[in-house]
């Protein structure tokens, strides 16, 4: 029994006291950093563990070197430190996505609550985000994802970065394992969604395109309880099958009553071939046209959303066309580049089965006499990496290309003999072949997970 005076307060009432007082120490200074290197001074610099790194050893200096406060482990040795300016947590990862959740909760636009556009996916999901921040820039303080920071810890930086200017939020999510989208959405609290499409990626995590599919599917059972909105690729077989397995289409009298459909086909959209004179993604939507700097027809679908959101939020559709037009891709994703000697398409960031066959087709459609493929490895696919390498190589040197250069260890596992094909260990292997067989008059596509470093090539080419 407790003593008479004596309020008991629930461990989510402690929890939640804690958030509150972390939250306003987070409002005298503005934003968060991880990286003590990165300090500007009067951050709240938080101290996360990782297999090969404990920030709680660079607390202090992260509090010399101008942050304002420092949130450390409590079973830390600098915990031991008395120092007002440390705060001390059971988990400081946990205590970074509570308080993102809580700054999203608390941040009211025009009398309410925040508007935030959830979209995750296997392929697509970067540049899919960039069109929309652009579309929605036209008429809005956008706040987004930098770069891919889609993850456990990306994606609560990306939060704690929207402030008194942000009317919408566009959060880009990453998945490798069953869990991570609902994790992330738990944190984010979405009010709309977008899944890109789904396909063979991270496998070894994921067990299988089905559990691609669960997973990926985790934003739409999150939408599906909170009866929010699902901008959905209807052209697109897998998503309907998700959207129909958690009845997002249920009311026969209204369909697609939570759902927000587009697509090329959906949307009347016609995608032009590309040539010599015309190598950038175009289509043409009724009068329109819409010529982009991407490369690759597969990138339309990534357009039609851009526009579809933009619409639904009142974005001009002269103004929403100008945007996309506008964009020019970066960090080696579906970007073409001219060398003095070569014509380079660069699409070198990741890779998997799925975008690398979309890829292959794109280059297959190229207008140019002498076409070179160099493909670098696609990792985490677990028991079917070998049979997924093979089926690339087969495809690959089917399409009458010039040349094609594999890269990494899961290609070379698999090799064929050809005339057409060569294979390397490593992108440096290939770069140095390529100093004393120089390339000259081709166009050349570079493709390859992120962890063969693909683009070691570029500057021989």
């Amino acid at each position: 029994m407790k003593p008479r005076g004596v309020k008991v307060v629930s461990d989510q009432q402690a929890g939640e006291m804690e958030i509150i007082s972390i939250y306003n120490k987070f409002k005298e200074c503005g934003s968060v950093t991880t990286d003590s290197r990165t300090l500007k001074g009067g951050e709240m610099f938080f101290a996360l563990k990782g297999e090969n790194f404990d920030g709680n050893e660079y607390a202090m200096k992260a509090l010399e070197a101008g942050a304002a406060y420092a949130v450390v482990n409590r079973d830390s040795s600098v915990a031991a430190t008395d120092d007002p300016r440390l705060i001390k947590v059971d988990d400081t990862l946990k205590t970074l996505q509570e308080l993102a959740r809580w700054h999203r909760s608390m941040t009211i636009v025009n009398g309410k609550p925040l508007t935030v556009i959830a979209l995750t996916g296997t392929n697509g999901k970067t540049t899919t985000k960039e069109l929309i921040r652009a579309v929605l820039s036209a008429r809005y303080k956008v706040t987004a994802t930098e770069g891919n920071l889609n993850n456990s810890i990306g994606v609560p930086l990306t939060l704690l970065k929207i402030n008194k200017d942000t009317q919408l939020a566009v959060v880009e999510m990453g998945a490798s394992h069953p869990g991570d989208i609902k994790e992330l959405v738990d944190i984010a609290l979405p009010d709309y969604g977008l899944i890109t499409n789904v396909g063979k990626a991270h496998l070894l995590g994921f067990g299988s395109f089905e559990g691609v599919m669960n997973t990926k599917g985790e934003l739409y059972d999150y939408l599906r309880r909170t009866s929010d909105k699902v901008f959905i690729n209807v052209d697109n077989p897998h998503l309907c099958r998700m959207a129909s397995e958690r009845n997002l289409q249920s009311d026969p009298e209204r369909p697609y009553s939570l759902l927000i459909p587009y697509g090329v086909e959906y949307q009347g959209a016609t995608v032009l071939e590309s040539s010599a004179e015309h190598p950038f993604l175009r289509i043409r939507i009724g009068d329109s046209m819409i010529s982009t700097n991407l490369v690759g027809a597969y990138n339309a679908d990534n357009v039609m959303a851009a526009l579809a959101v933009g619409q639904y939020f009142g974005v001009p559709f002269e103004d929403a066309v100008n945007a996309v037009s506008s964009y020019v891709p970066s960090n080696n994703r579906s970007q073409m580049t001219r060398t003095e000697h070569n014509t380079l398409i660069v699409d070198a960031y990741n890779a998997n089965p799925t975008s690398m066959a979309a890829a292959l087709e794109n280059f297959s459609n190229v207008s140019a006499d002498n076409r070179i493929a160099m493909l670098g490895d696609m990792l985490e696919l677990g028991e079917d990496s070998a049979a997924e390498h093979k089926a690339v190589i087969e495809s690959a040197l089917s399409r009458g290309f010039s040349k094609v250069f594999f890269v990494g260890n899961e290609f070379s596992a698999v090799s064929l003999v050809s005339d057409e094909a060569v294979f390397f260990q490593t992108s440096d292997e290939l770069a140095e072949y390529l100093k004393s067989n120089p390339v000259q008059g081709a166009t050349v596509l570079i493709k390859g997970s992120r962890g063969t470093r693909m683009e070691k090539v570029i500057p021989v080419l």
